[in-house]
């Protein structure tokens, strides 16, 4: 963490904090506002929300959490990355396994942004350079379907929908056991986890973190889940079934069984992303879009379907 004294000079007077401080520090508007609601921008002592007025000769004090990092958006083609839908305002894709949202400090492979910019797609200039359009992510290690802003309309109201949780995000797991019950919600806060920051965890006084569940199909070891998501935190899905003691199959980082997982050939979680629906920004009805299973994990399906 890192805290920085600014004054306020004259030409950002009467400008709104999370403008004015953008400027200041060459950080996007959207990095600021999370600066912001997190409360690490104090103006004259006193926490400022994004939209407060700042006046020539105060004192910002920013708590920074980490250095800010450059990073460039590389446009490279993406194997396996399917578009499902594309209009003026948004592109829906089926996002691989091994595949990044966007650009990030230490990442190296793929991105979603740098293929959509491969394929010569202009996605929406709201947000940092790297994260331009990106309203939402998927781990790099789960696959399914993903929505990106082309339009700076449909960037602002999916941002709103997804914060507002007015966003259905349906997901598909296979599970270590059977839930019991096998209907039911999870309602655990997380946050980082207290020993392993590379990690998640159930975490008192964490981040309020909802999932709903139902076993839709049982196998002699495992369970196949139909997930909806409520909060969308990091990890939210691996943490909270790893918490019931029923993590996702081949999570390893969240103490799922290896053996189970070679035996299915899995290298990462059995968890997809499976729907995705909204009210469309350019006209408010309501769409929906599916990405199938990908190989590996149709794979390892069958293998549990032909033992029950």
């Amino acid at each position: 963490m890192s805290a920085r004294m600014l004054p306020v000079p004259d030409g950002l007077d009467g400008m709104r904090v999370d403008a004015g401080l953008a400027k200041l520090l060459g950080l996007s508007r959207t990095a600021v506002a999370e600066l912001a609601e997190s409360g690490s921008v104090l103006l004259d002592g006193r926490a400022a929300g994004k939209s407060d007025r700042l006046a020539a000769g105060g004192l910002l004090e920013v708590t920074l959490p980490e250095p800010v990092h450059k990073v460039e958006v590389v446009a490279e083609p993406v194997a396996g990355m399917r578009i499902v839908h594309e209009d003026d305002d948004l592109v829906v894709v089926a996002k691989p396994v091994g595949v990044a949202a966007h650009p990030s400090p230490g990442w190296t492979g793929p991105t979603v942004i740098g293929g959509l910019a491969a394929a010569g797609l202009r996605i929406s200039t709201s947000g940092a350079a790297e994260r331009q359009g990106v309203v939402h992510r998927l781990d790099a290690g789960t696959t399914g379907v993903m929505v990106v802003a082309k339009s700076e309309h449909a960037y602002t109201a999916l941002k709103r929908a997804f914060k507002e949780r007015t966003v259905d995000k349906g997901y598909h797991a296979v599970v270590q056991g059977h839930p019991d019950p096998t209907k039911g919600t999870i309602d655990a806060p997380i946050d980082r986890h207290p020993r392993h920051d590379y990690k998640f965890a159930v975490v008192a006084g964490g981040r309020p973190s909802i999932t709903h569940y139902e076993v839709v199909e049982a196998f002699r070891a495992a369970s196949l889940a139909e997930i909806k998501l409520e909060t969308g935190r990091t990890h939210q899905i691996r943490v909270h079934f790893s918490a019931l003691r029923h993590p996702c199959v081949g999570d390893l980082t969240y103490g799922a069984d290896p053996v189970l997982a070679r035996k299915l050939g899995l290298t990462r979680q059995w968890l997809h992303a499976r729907t995705l629906g909204f009210a469309h920004p350019a006209d408010g009805r309501w769409v929906q879009f599916e990405a199938e299973y990908p190989d590996d994990l149709a794979a390892a399906l069958r293998v549990l379907r032909d033992e029950a």
